[in-house]
Formats: C-alpha cells, sequence, structure tokens
C-alpha cells in the first residue's frame, strides 16, 4: 500500500504532462504536415525564413516559388513551409463593400514624399586636407627643379 502511494504522484505527473503538452504537439505536428503537404501550384506562401512567395511547380519533397517583381524562381524544401497564405482573405476592389472592411484591413494610399534635397558639401572639412595636400606636392615639385 506504502509502495503505492509513493508512486501514484509520478503517475499522475506524467498523465498530466501527456495530455498537457505531448499531445497538443503531436496534434500541431500532424496539422502542419498536412499543410506542407496540401499546397498546391498557385499557392501563395511564406517559408520560415520569411521568404514570401508563389509556387510554380511542386516536386515530392520541394517546391520551386517565385519571388519579387523579377520573377526570380527558386527550390526550397517543403519543410521550410511556415505559412500558407490565403488568397481567398483578398477581396477585389469590384467586389468590395466598404462594410465588408475592418478599419484595421483598410490601407489608404499615401501620397509619394517629397526628395529630399542634398546637402550642401562641408568645404571647410574637405578644403583644408586638400589645399595641404597641394602645398606639399607644390614644394616637393620646387625642390625637385632646382636640384
Amino acid at each position: 500500500m506504502s509502495g503505492m502511494a509513493s508512486i501514484l504522484p509520478l503517475i499522475v505527473l506524467l498523465l498530466v504532462m501527456y495530455f498537457l503538452l505531448i499531445r497538443p504537439q503531436k496534434k500541431r505536428e500532424k496539422e502542419v504536415n498536412a499543410m506542407r503537404s496540401g499546397v498546391q501550384v498557385g499557392d501563395e506562401i511564406i517559408t520560415i525564413g520569411g521568404i514570401c512567395g508563389k509556387i510554380v511547380k511542386t516536386k515530392e519533397e520541394s517546391l520551386i516559388i517565385q519571388v519579387g517583381a523579377d520573377k526570380v524562381k527558386f527550390e526550397i524544401m517543403r519543410w521550410a513551409v511556415s505559412k500558407v497564405v490565403e488568397e481567398g482573405k483578398k477581396p477585389s476592389a469590384s467586389k468590395a463593400k466598404p462594410e465588408d472592411y475592418d478599419e484595421e484591413e483598410v490601407e489608404v494610399k499615401k501620397a509619394k514624399p517629397k526628395r529630399m534635397k542634398k546637402a550642401a558639401p562641408v568645404e571647410e572639412a574637405v578644403e583644408e586636407p586638400a589645399v595641404e595636400a597641394a602645398e606639399e606636392v607644390a614644394e616637393e615639385a620646387e625642390t625637385a627643379e632646382e636640384k
């Protein structure tokens, strides 16, 4: 009886750890694996490195994605996919209604900032070393001519 009393807290602790830690982790892992295996051509993804791109070709263990304005293509491994961006959440301009948007989702186009003027060069700091160097070269030339 005293042996069971000492083992019982250990068993309870293992059961609690299983239900609070191990089981939810396995469930999340299965969901992520299903998401990674279910990506298709045309899906927009974000990699674990933060690269956003569109899938143009799928292979068994890798994907070829297209990124940037230059439409650069490169190959990544399937396990590097962090998230699939759903295109269904981006309403088109013709179908969108103002009441469909939350205030956070609406992006207001702002005017482009004016170009900044170039700062005037600091003449004092640039002039002094240049003048000193020119004077030294002139002195060396005079001494060379005297010889």
